[in-house]
């Protein structure tokens, strides 16, 4: 019965099907034939279609031909509606190219000839562009806009270009002389690589400049006359998009430069050799911003006829089928002071282990300085690494413990050691014995006396905590900072010696020098400060950064955005002005009667400071970050210096030194 029923079935669909084609006038097959044409196109390949006309063979070699110049773009093509008249059709075609930002659209129309029951492009020139004739190709010409400038406060310019000089060797006016020989004196005068200078130099073809160094014209050694002695050597004057110096905020701004290999390969066509792209920081994430949009322009030229011989013509033979204007880039706007940030970095100068000087403007938020040291490596330690931030954290402690109904003058007992859990915690090695005791929580903090802040944990709780770091600013999200950064992270959850470790800043509180001067920042303004660093945020290029890890270094799992992407938001809880006072009150002390005596003599406001020190590592004796933050007027600085003793005796310093210079 089943096989009955399928045969039935089959039958009635060959009469349907039988039914159809008797009824067809050819505008199926033309319909397809039209879809296949605009397929055929859009793969730049017609070599498998039905050609009336031209041999197939040479109609798929004058396609690539005519748009060998636009490779690697190929068009988005579609057919529209068939015009049928008996065994002919015409169809139009709309092509559609994307050419880097720019987009070319136009139509161009297709005749179809139907012979027996197939259906045959006649092959034309203007089916590939209406207004090409016979013999002509397409000639691309692509005129990059200007980089757009970072600036900084007062629109001081941080990057802009500034002129360099690629010094290499020019094989075409090498002469008689070895280019290996030459290569490697250059190499040697302007100290690169000689073995691999001298291989690229060797394999490079005969009208190649082979630069060897970029090096920028104010303030250079190597003059010209060094590199005119060498056979083959020049300079070619030009100018890039540059900080002040070569080290200015370059992990905080990034760089750009010329796209390399690897770059253009990854960007997938939206680069191209010669664009100015940039790595690392803001340049890199305000990529687009920075870029603007290239101008394009297609023209048709003379199939065959060379660069020189058009250059040579007049006039110029070519005619121009589309053009894109040039579109500048957007300058991005920074609230960097350039003053301060260049003092921060020579204040940390010499220094050896990873560094960084942070400073804010309480009553805006706007950073001004955020400075890495030599010893980061490049690593920009100031916002995005992750450290325990040891006593200053008691910054927080105090606020929980106050709106638990402390005041700085409440007494708390600061004893030589205390154990929690079988742990044994002591205050930092040369605590003054006449600051032990039964002590006001002012004076406490001033000397940093880790026992009685340890003792007084059965009075604010880990969640607490967190809501108290959250109140000051910390661990939350930045929506105005415009920049990738750690911002602080408090677990809500600690029990034991976990919630002891937590009380001095330990355990698995971590804080980045960006994170600690918002908590000092905070304290100064009354009410929390959200960081800002860009003010015009535009587009913003894919983040190719890397997640800093708990140790401050970089990790290749992600980009530091989606670490930031897991903050709180703002506080519903934010610190009172009455709850800052208090906390600048003992801050004030730490200056006064505490570590930082050394800060007084520091002209203009009274300054207020949080010393910190944390252990981390498993050294016997163990390493120490070292840590102040520090209000001086309408300015909130961090210090850190990841293995630097105690934070008095080695931040201190660099604090009083960076205060006494900002003025």
């Amino acid at each position: 019965m089943g096989k009955t029923k399928n045969i039935v079935l089959g039958l009635a669909a060959l009469m349907i099907a039988g039914s159809l084609t008797a009824c067809d006038d050819g505008r199926a097959g033309a319909e397809g034939a039209a879809k296949q044409l605009a397929s055929s196109l859009a793969a730049l390949d017609v070599g498998s279609l039905a050609v009336d006309g031209k041999d197939a063979a040479a109609a798929n070699e004058q396609l690539k031909a005519v748009f060998a110049a636009l490779d690697p773009a190929k068009p988005s093509v579609e057919s529209g509606a068939v015009k049928l008249d008996g065994d002919k059709a015409s169809v139009p075609l709309n092509f559609t190219w994307k050419i880097g930002t720019a987009e070319w659209k136009y139509t161009s129309q297709a005749a179809l000839k139907k012979s027996g029951d197939k259906w045959a492009v006649q092959w034309t020139t203007t089916l590939l562009e209406p207004d090409l004739k016979d013999g002509e190709v397409l000639d691309k010409t692509v005129t990059p806009p200007a980089r757009a400038e970072i600036l900084g406060a007062g629109d001081a310019k941080l990057i802009s270009y500034r002129p360099v000089v690629y010094v290499g060797i020019d094989k075409t006016t090498i002469g008689s002389a070895d280019p290996a020989a030459s290569a490697a004196k250059l190499a040697q005068l302007v100290s690169v690589d000689e073995a691999a200078y001298v291989k690229q130099v060797q394999a490079s073809g005969p009208q190649a400049f082979v630069s060897a160094i970029t090096l920028r014209q104010d303030g250079r050694t190597i003059t010209d006359q060094q590199i005119a002695a060498i056979p083959g050597a020049r300079g070619i004057p030009d100018s890039l998009p540059l900080a002040p110096t070569r080290t200015f905020a370059r992990a905080v701004l990034g760089t750009a430069a010329e796209a390399s290999a690897e770059q253009i390969q990854k960007a997938g066509g939206s680069l191209k050799v010669g664009d100015i792209v940039g790595t690392g920081g803001l340049e890199e994430q305000y990529d687009t911003q920075l870029r603007g949009q290239d101008g394009v322009s297609i023209r048709a030229r003379p199939q065959g006829m060379t660069d020189d011989q058009i250059k040579a013509a007049k006039p110029d033979p070519r005619r121009v089928l589309f053009a894109a204007d040039t579109k500048p880039g957007d300058p991005l706007k920074t609230t960097l002071d350039p003053r301060l940030q260049q003092l921060a970095e020579d204040t940390l100068t010499g220094i050896g282990p990873a560094s960084a000087i942070v400073a804010i403007r309480p009553s805006t938020g706007a950073v001004l300085a955020a400075a890495s040291g030599p010893g980061s490596n490049g690593y920009n330690t100031a916002m995005l690494g992750q450290y325990a931030p040891g006593s200053t954290f008691k910054i927080v402690d105090s606020l929980a413990l106050i709106r638990n109904g402390m005041t700085p003058d409440s007494k708390v007992e600061c004893t030589p050691t205390i154990t929690v859990d079988g742990r044994t915690f002591k205050n930092a090695e040369g605590y003054p014995v006449s600051s032990l005791g039964s002590v006001a929580l002012r004076d406490a903090f001033a000397h940093s006396c880790n026992t009685a802040f340890i003792s007084s944990r059965d009075k604010v709780s880990q969640a607490q905590l967190e809501s108290a770091a959250t109140s000051l600013g910390l661990a939350v999200q930045a929506p105005k900072l415009g920049a990738d950064a750690f911002l602080g992270s408090v677990p809500g959850n600690a029990d034991g010696t976990e919630h002891a470790a937590s009380m001095i800043g330990q355990g698995k509180v971590l804080l980045s020098p960006l994170a600690a001067a918002i908590m000092a920042a905070s304290v100064a303004h009354g009410a929390p400060v959200s960081p800002q660093l860009v003010l015009n945020p535009g587009s913003v290029s894919p983040s190719t950064g890397a997640t800093p890890t708990a140790s401050g270094s970089p990790s290749s799992s992600a980009s530091p955005a989606a670490a930031a992407s897991d903050a709180a938001p703002a506080s519903d809880k934010p610190v009172t002005p009455a709850e800052a006072a208090a906390l600048g009150d003992m801050m004030r002390a730490v200056v006064t009667s505490g570590h930082a005596g050394f800060l007084a003599s520091v002209p203009g406001a009274p300054v207020g400071a949080k010393t910190g020190t944390a252990e981390f590592g498993n050294d016997n004796p163990p390493k120490t970050h070292a840590w102040i933050v520090a209000v001086h007027g309408d300015l909130a600085v961090a210090v850190f210096v990841e293995d630097g003793g105690l934070g008095a005796t080695t931040s201190g310093p660099l604090l009083k030194s960076f205060l006494t210079a900002a003025g």
